[in-house]
């Protein structure tokens, strides 16, 4: 997340308004609910896990042990059976 500076995007008049309230803090503004992203969908992290996932689950299903799994994508085997099993 990039932080900008109040003084380049405000008013002046609610910079101030602001400054009432806190000065030289931090202050979050959360998206509104219908412009709010779930996690990892503006990065591509989500779908870079559900493709891994699909890929563990095709593995598994050619033949290759958990055990196995675990270690070629350095998970535990129990984050390897909850991917497994997380469609059934």
């Amino acid at each position: 997340m990039k932080y900008i500076n109040a003084k380049e995007l405000l008013p002046r008049e609610l910079v101030e308004e602001l400054q009432r309230y806190i000065q030289g803090g931090y202050l979050y503004i959360p998206a509104n609910d219908e412009q709010r992203r779930c996690w990892g969908e503006l990065s591509g992290c989500r779908e870079k896990l559900r493709q891994r996932n699909r890929e563990i689950q095709m593995e598994y299903g050619n033949g290759s042990t958990v055990e196995c799994l675990a270690g070629k994508y350095f998970l535990s085997e129990h984050t390897i059976r909850k991917i497994l099993y997380q469609n059934l």
